[in-house]
């Protein structure tokens, strides 16, 4: 019972949505346009259900790449309509389109200079009518049993403003850079945002060593660097190998009397590095692809000498992995 209730809701939501699909017309695309060409900022307000909803939608366009803020119509008529401007244009949202607090605003709104998009269950609403440009929201039935509980409509409402968003991103070229640079603090962003530079290590924090050191010195600065690696040099400054902690295990698993031996003679040669350019995604990809867990930076100015290290752990504390 429960779940054949569960399935029946979810049944009549998602036909309300192909519906919702089949009705797009000019009107759409004229909205769309509408928004393109205003100099202002996309205001979404709506009251009750409706009004969640338009937080989201909201929320949704801007961080697509088209400037956008909630206003509640209820605090409109109490000074709040002091956020719109002329340019500005208003995405009004009532399923029946005689939404006391909304209907009140449209008159300032109107002479603010702001153009007005309703979506509305009602086109034959106040809404409807005052609105330079109409999105029909309307929904054969509600997934509540009583037909009261806003269901059906608020979906409907939503999937139309992403819709609305998804197809300004796409006009604007907005790409997953500019949606990073949105985002920050998510992982997209650091992903997108963060380069190889911003988290190597520099200086005397990058583990080098030169081809003719004894293996004294390379321990010394493996374990005083703590990355578990050094870099070996040739008198020029350039990379030509790495000496890890696994190369130290083979060669005293084989004998070696590593405390007299040179640098040059341990070293693995033709080490993996990296451009300080590059994402750091990439580095860690690399590092993966590989099965290492650093990688050695280099930068145009210096095509052969090391500009710094960086090491899984970095990436691990950017939240890349």
């Amino acid at each position: 019972m429960i779940l054949e209730e569960a399935k029946r809701v979810i049944r009549v939501e998602a036909e309300a949505l192909l519906a919702l699909a089949d009705s797009l017309n000019g009107e759409f695309t004229r909205s769309v346009e509408l928004i393109l060409s205003s100099h202002g900022r996309v205001v979404v307000t709506g009251m009750g259900k409706s009004g969640i909803i338009c937080q989201k939608i909201a929320s949704t366009l801007a961080s697509t790449g088209t400037p956008a803020f909630f206003l509640h119509p209820a605090e409109g008529i109490h000074g709040d309509l002091g956020m719109i401007m002329k340019g500005d244009v208003v995405i009004a949202v009532s399923n029946s389109g005689e939404t006391d607090e909304v209907i009140r605003i449209l008159p300032v709104i109107k002479r603010l200079g702001a153009k007005l998009i309703a979506m509305s269950g009602n086109r034959d609403s106040t809404l409807a009518r005052t609105a330079d440009i109409f999105l029909e929201i309307a929904v054969k039935e509600e997934a509540c049993p009583l037909g009261l509980a806003p269901t059906a409509s608020t979906t409907a409402t939503l999937a139309m403003g992403d819709a609305l968003a998804v197809a300004l991103l796409v006009r604007r070229g907005f790409s997953a850079e500019d949606f990073a640079l949105f985002h920050p603090g998510g992982a997209l962003g650091k992903r997108l945002l963060l380069r190889v530079e911003d988290l190597m290590h520099t200086g005397d924090a990058v583990p080098l060593v030169a081809e003719d050191s004894l293996m004294r010195e390379a321990l010394f600065v493996i374990t005083s660097r703590g990355l578990g690696i050094t870099g070996v040099v040739d008198p020029e400054g350039a990379l030509v190998g790495v000496i890890t902690d696994g190369d130290l295990r083979r060669a005293l698993e084989n004998g070696a009397d590593i405390l007299n031996a040179t640098a040059g003679a341990l070293m693995t040669c033709n080490p993996k590095r990296i451009a300080a350019g590059e994402l750091a995604a990439k580095a860690l990809q690399r590092m993966e692809e590989h099965s290492i867990t650093s990688l050695f930076v280099f930068s145009g100015e210096h095509a052969e000498r090391p500009v710094g290290i960086i090491h899984l752990h970095d990436l691990l504390k950017a939240g890349l992995a």
